[in-house]
């Protein structure tokens, strides 16, 4: 099990968010993030789980941005940009330490891991053979980033499971595993069913009613996945009609 069970063994243990700096965001519109004045983190692996457009890449990227990371991705050391769409929640967010974010620590967006990758070779000395990361497959590349920091820090990962296989999933759970018991802590927005799977993780689940803690087997990611698996006939037939 993951062994860290106190808020005050957390790097990030909650967050505020100050909604009267965001009168005329698209963001106050996000319902599941309007509900949010504070959220606390109670375990150092926390899953957020929703819908596609629920807010939780967008509540991670300002997490993210408020912690000093670069918003396309990174360590902290990172600054570089090829798009302005960051949402300004950020700038309303006041972030709740209990100790310092590491070197270690790194920001990761599946949509930008192109650019990243490029950059990497100036900015990740120190971890990995980054020099290489074009020459690898998509998934290859992405798992290289992702085992070469090992270090005690803050991760905080954008649907990690888009560029890898069942079994390379698999690999980055065992990954977390061992990190989160040295006392590293990871939030991570994902839908695989694999990943939600590590075990005394926290879920959050983000939809129109708000963010509230969520079972693993009452997660979307689990109930389907199930459904398929074992009713994937009759799933079909209702999905596609007669052309099964």
């Amino acid at each position: 099990m993951v062994l860290l069970k106190s808020m005050d063994d957390l790097i990030v243990s909650g967050l505020r968010i100050d909604w009267n700096m965001l009168t005329d965001s698209y963001v106050s519109r996000i319902p599941s993030l309007r509900s949010i004045d504070e959220l606390e983190f109670h375990k150092n692996v926390t899953f957020l789980v929703g819908e596609n457009g629920s807010g939780k890449s967008t509540l991670l990227e300002g997490i993210a941005v408020a912690c000093g990371f670069n918003a396309e991705g990174g360590t902290r050391n990172y600054r570089f940009s090829t798009y302005d769409d960051t949402s300004d929640l950020a700038k309303a967010m006041t972030i709740y330490r209990q100790y310092a974010i590491g070197p270690s620590s790194f920001f990761l967006r599946a949509e930008s891991f192109f650019t990243l990758a490029t950059q990497a070779r100036e900015y990740s000395r120190g971890y990995g053979d980054m020099s290489r990361l074009h020459e690898m497959s998509h998934g290859e590349g992405f798992l290289e980033i992702l085992l070469s920091h090992t270090g005690k820090g803050l991760y905080l990962m954008d649907e990690p499971e888009s560029a890898l296989s069942t079994q390379r999933q698999l690999t980055l759970l065992e990954h977390m595993y061992r990190m989160a018991n040295d006392g590293s802590q990871f939030i991570i927005a994902t839908h695989s069913p694999i990943l939600l799977g590590l075990p005394d993780a926290e879920i959050l689940s983000f939809d129109e009613n708000g963010v509230h803690p969520c079972d693993y087997e009452d997660t979307d990611s689990y109930q389907i996945t199930r459904v398929f698996i074992n009713h994937r006939e009759s799933l079909l037939r209702h999905l596609l009609g007669n052309e099964t």
